[in-house]
């Protein structure tokens, strides 16, 4: 009895074995092909339009002044021009230098987020607006505030004086809290956009005076209202996986300023501690 179950059960067993064999080498089939389409999309080309020669800012483009290269849609960092538009550009004046060989961005063009506009409409999530606020150098961390950022919005204002009658007083406070930034001047996030190294030569907007914000209709009310009043507005840009909100925020005026700094320095040193600590 014995030597008829072990045939049966070595039968089993190389049966089982061949099954988990199969599975086994489909899984790792699977594993190949995938990376084979990433493999694949990575290295898709697409062609964009470059400047021909180098261009200074505020020619007029013509048509020997451009031209097209095949470049990987996975570097693709900007919104570039593809060579179905070249009618949209030619005759249109650059806003800024180019070199031979750069990609040439709506943003280089003047006008040129007109044309962006339905690109920019179709970023904006249902319930939520666009709007600009005037915002440069120092108040957007130095100009390295970029699209897709986050960010909180303060503002420094000239109040009437709460102790002195008739008196104005410096106070800043935080108008609104984690952001997005959906463009700064005329550049804006590209949907394929994750890596930030240059093409052709080509370089980040080095400037800009304004930042276009997604926030609620009252939010872009609160905003259009802060610009109108004496004062002005700055950026913090905050980390990307911060989605925290500091409720009671104070306002700070000269007198607090005075009275409260070491209270600030310890909560600063007190939270940093508890973040290391996670």
């Amino acid at each position: 009895m014995k030597q008829k179950i072990i045939p049966i059960v070595s039968i089993l067993a190389g049966v089982l074995a061949f099954m988990l064999s199969i599975r086994y080498f489909n899984a790792e089939q699977a594993k190949l092909n995938d990376q084979k389409a990433r493999l694949d999309a990575s290295a898709a080309m697409v062609a964009v339009v470059v400047a021909d020669k180098d261009i200074p800012a505020n020619s007029p483009l013509t048509v020997s002044d451009i031209s097209q290269t095949p470049v990987q849609k996975s570097t693709l960092r900007e919104t570039p021009i593809y060579p179905e538009d070249f009618k949209k550009i030619v005759g249109r004046k650059l806003m800024y230098d180019l070199k031979k060989g750069s990609m040439i961005l709506w943003s280089d063009i003047e006008g040129g987020s007109a044309m962006l506009a339905p690109q920019l409409e179709s970023r904006i999530k249902p319930g939520l607006r666009a709007i600009s606020i005037n915002v440069s150098g120092a108040h957007a961390v130095s100009g390295m505030v970029r699209p897709n950022n986050r960010v909180d919005v303060l503002g420094t204002f000239s109040f009437p004086s709460k102790t002195i009658e008739g008196e104005l007083e410096a106070v800043t406070l935080t108008v609104l809290q984690d952001v997005t930034i959906l463009a700064t001047g005329n550049e804006m996030a590209h949907k394929r956009l994750q890596n930030t190294t240059s093409i052709n030569g080509y370089q980040p907007q080095k400037s800009y005076s304004t930042v276009t914000v997604e926030v609620t209709p009252r939010e872009a009310e609160l905003l259009t209202f802060a610009q109108t009043v004496q004062g002005r507005l700055t950026l913090a840009l905050r980390n990307s996986d911060d989605v925290s909100f500091e409720k009671d925020l104070p306002e700070i005026n000269f007198q607090q300023l005075e009275t409260s700094l070491p209270e600030l320095n310890e909560y600063r040193q007190k939270n940093i501690r508890n973040k290391k600590n996670l």
